[in-house]
């Protein structure tokens, strides 16, 4: 079985995993105290979520704090609901649903335009009205890079607040400025069930989720030491071999876009992230596809809207046909994927979708 769906999930990295184990039980049984508790075990448990703050912290700007989500779709949430109501939060056309469903439900949603190369040009006018502009870093479907920082500057100049999907670029490349980012452990090598909005200093949120007050009084509920520190080991690897995973993936988009090369390219060559790759062959049925392929995991879509039987939103934004858009596949790869896996699986598609021709 070979796995090309690193935009669906990343494997646990084997360094998070062992980093879990203390936290559910631990070599003497003492490691499963509630961090929220005042006795020792309590307070080991908290230390234990305080040094993978400090490690989720070094891959994002300096100046904010980290607040620990269920995962990324909570910290997106969060931060929608939890900076204010009324007015415009403007978002890109092929946003996450996490962002555009909950910007049209948080108050009146703005859709900004994108080009044939997936880009979201910041030239373009924001409503007078506007409190949150929200912009990822990397789309998890096409994986084009989007101007961020301009963006960020854009919002700034309007006085509003941007909000930065990050789930797709954190631990892999430099997460740019923003007031708010949030991110998803299972990402980059960590665990599922977890996941962090970074808050710039500064910004005053209001509980969304209400209870116990956890978390800055922003997030109630107990928090897993276990989950977070293994998001924790899961980052400081991510920043250990940044740079080597970088090149990794770069050698597996080049080969692999030879390898493919009857095959047409959706998004920009160019800006962007070189572990996803999203192409089409026109009249391509790929649910036979995937069937031929059954020992190779890959996608028609984004995982979350896989089986809804409707086209990508985001290809559609592209300018796509709907014929085009479902006739087209996403292949991720990353930190533990080979060459070889990469060239077996091209043969394996290729030969599958040559005899449907």
């Amino acid at each position: 079985m070979i796995y090309l769906d690193y935009q669906a999930t990343t494997p646990l990295a084997p360094e998070a995993r062992d980093a879990m184990m203390r936290w559910l039980d631990g070599p003497d049984g003492t490691g499963f105290g509630n961090p929220h508790s005042p006795h020792r075990m309590g307070r080991q448990a908290a230390a234990a979520i305080e040094l993978a703050r400090d490690r989720v912290a070094a891959l994002f700007p300096a100046g904010g704090k980290v607040i620990f989500t269920s995962g990324a779709t909570e910290a997106l949430n969060l931060a929608i609901r939890g900076s204010g109501s009324g007015g415009s939060v403007a978002v890109s056309a092929i946003e996450h649903s996490a962002v555009g469903d909950t910007a049209k439900d948080a108050g009146t949603a703005h859709v900004l335009e994108v080009g044939k190369d997936g880009l979201c040009n910041p030239a373009q006018d924001l409503p007078a009205d506007t409190r949150l502009v929200g912009v990822m870093q990397v789309n998890n479907e096409i994986g084009v890079i989007q101007p961020t920082l301009e963006w960020h500057r854009k919002a700034k100049a309007a006085n509003a607040l941007f909000l930065c999907d990050a789930v797709q670029a954190y631990g892999k490349a430099e997460v740019t400025g923003a007031d708010m980012i949030a991110i998803s452990a299972h990402k980059f090598h960590g665990p599922k069930g977890v996941g962090a909005l970074w808050v710039r200093d500064g910004i005053e949120l209001h509980e969304v989720q209400t209870g116990g007050g956890q978390e800055h009084g922003l997030r109630s509920g107990t928090l897993s030491p276990a989950l977070i520190a293994g998001m924790g080991a899961a980052a400081d690897l991510a920043r250990e071999q940044m740079a080597q995973d970088a090149d990794h993936v770069a050698q597996l988009w080049h080969y692999a876009r030879d390898l493919f090369h009857g095959w047409t390219l959706n998004g920009s060559a160019d800006a962007r992230y070189h572990g996803n790759l999203n192409i089409r062959k026109d009249g391509l049925d790929v649910a036979r596809l995937m069937s031929d392929c059954r020992d190779i995991m890959f996608s028609a879509g984004s995982a979350c809207a896989s089986g809804s039987g409707r086209p990508s939103h985001v290809l559609r934004a592209l300018g796509l046909s709907d014929a085009e858009a479902k006739s087209s596949i996403r292949l991720g790869f990353g930190r533990y994927t080979t060459l070889e896996q990469i060239e077996q699986a091209a043969r394996q598609i290729n030969a599958a979708a040559e005899a449907q021709a």
